[in-house]
């Protein structure tokens, strides 16, 4: 195996060389290792990942409580069925509830499952459950990423992910993001809840003002909706709070998390306020594989972990020490987002795909978030060190004109 990519659109006798179906396009690089905010590639070529997975392994790679909690529970029990229940799971589901306690000052309960995407599925389903029959839309904003699966992308306010699978499912509104007027312009009585993200990660990493999400939370106390907050890029202290609704000091009915809580182990969670939780009964909803034993031993660890070291003042300095490096640099016009969730945004007519093609070529993990912003997520735990050589490659390459607008 070479580091470099399969020809996805070569023939095969199989039907094609690439073993993978199309859906991400030719993967660029095989990374084989990883170390903390380090990953190596299967040449052995180096890498700093300010990408982390999207904002997925905020621990680093391989954290050591992460590895010892994998191999201790597999060692001790994967998985039992629902009609059961096991130790790790109502550890975790403890752990996590104080958690957003914490956070909101309310009591709630948790469903586990495997990602964000079903996650939101889940929060949608509690939703149309709380509104009752005849009440059932959902209200979110463009620009919105909710998930791939048919609901949570009915959710997504990105019309274009929409169009090769219609028809979609009904009961979804989209309205401008930051615009209170317009949601307001768009209820009727068939509104059961809004979904909102509190930074648009897959939107361009564009944070919400505060004073909006007051208004959010006003408007769905004044019409008993539901606010549902999608913390799947945002929570577990990447903003600089443990969730991202904290900045605003708004109080949702229903959280939605996932990526960084397993760090790179696939877990998600909704968690929603024990009245609202209430409208499920037995048989409403469910997963196979929601709070295996060895995925809440990882939640565990995570929150564990991220308590010991402070994650959210963590990363509120590096992402301060990170944006203030990145302002400088010829060539930025604008750094936009909270903690260590950052768009480096280069302005009309820059090419952020060639920026991002040319720092991984250098030797640094980013994505084109949009046309012209290259999207920063690195670990909570990286170094001073780091980011100052990773801002270095950064500004190497704007010097040598890569990706700046004309």
């Amino acid at each position: 195996m070479t580091s470099h990519a399969f020809d996805t659109s070569a023939a095969g006798p199989t039907g094609a060389a690439c073993p993978f179906m199309p859906v991400f396009g030719p993967p660029q690089v095989m990374f084989v290792r990883g170390a903390g905010t380090e990953l190596w590639d299967a040449g052995g070529t180096r890498y700093l990942d300010f990408l982390c997975g999207l904002a997925v392994t905020s621990l680093g790679h391989s954290h050591p409580a992460i590895t010892e909690a994998i191999a201790t529970q597999a060692g001790r029990l994967l998985h039992v069925s629902n009609f059961f229940t096991n130790d790790a799971a109502t550890a975790a589901a403890i752990e996590l509830r104080d958690l957003l306690a914490e956070a909101t000052g309310d009591q709630g309960q948790v469903f586990f499952c495997n990602s964000g995407a079903e996650a939101n599925e889940a929060a949608l389903k509690l939703a149309r459950k709380f509104g009752g029959r005849g009440r059932h839309v959902v209200i979110s904003a463009y620009g919105s990423f909710h998930g791939r699966t048919l609901a949570a992308l009915a959710a997504t306010g990105q019309p274009a992910k929409h169009e090769p699978f219609f028809p979609m499912p009904d009961g979804f509104r989209h309205v401008a993001y930051g615009d209170a007027a317009a949601l307001e312009a768009a209820l009727d009585p068939s509104v059961s809840a809004v979904i909102i993200e509190t930074v648009q990660g897959e939107g361009g990493v564009v944070p919400a003002d505060a004073e909006y999400l007051r208004a959010l939370r006003r408007i769905c106390d004044e019409r008993g909706m539901l606010l549902i907050v999608d913390e799947v890029q945002t929570g577990f202290a990447r903003t600089g709070r443990w969730f991202g609704f904290e900045h605003a000091g708004v109080r949702p009915d229903v959280v939605t998390m996932a990526k960084a809580m397993g760090n790179g182990f696939p877990v998600g969670a909704v968690w929603a306020r024990t009245d609202v939780a209430a409208a499920f009964v037995p048989g409403d909803h469910g997963s196979t594989y929601s709070g295996t034993a060895i995925a809440t031993a990882v939640v565990s660890a995570v929150i564990r972990e991220m308590r010991r070291i402070d994650a959210p003042a963590l990363a509120a300095a590096k992402g301060a020490m990170l944006r203030e490096r990145l302002v400088a640099l010829p060539g930025v016009r604008a750094v936009r987002g909270q903690g260590l969730l950052l768009a480096v945004e280069l302005g009309d007519g820059a090419d952020a795909k060639a920026l991002y093609t040319e720092l991984l070529a250098r030797g640094l993990v980013t994505n084109a978030v949009t046309a012209t912003a290259v999207r920063l997520a690195p670990p909570i735990t990286v170094s001073e060190a780091e980011i100052d050589e990773a801002v270095a490659i950064i500004g190497t390459a704007l010097a040598a004109g890569v990706g700046v607008a004309p």
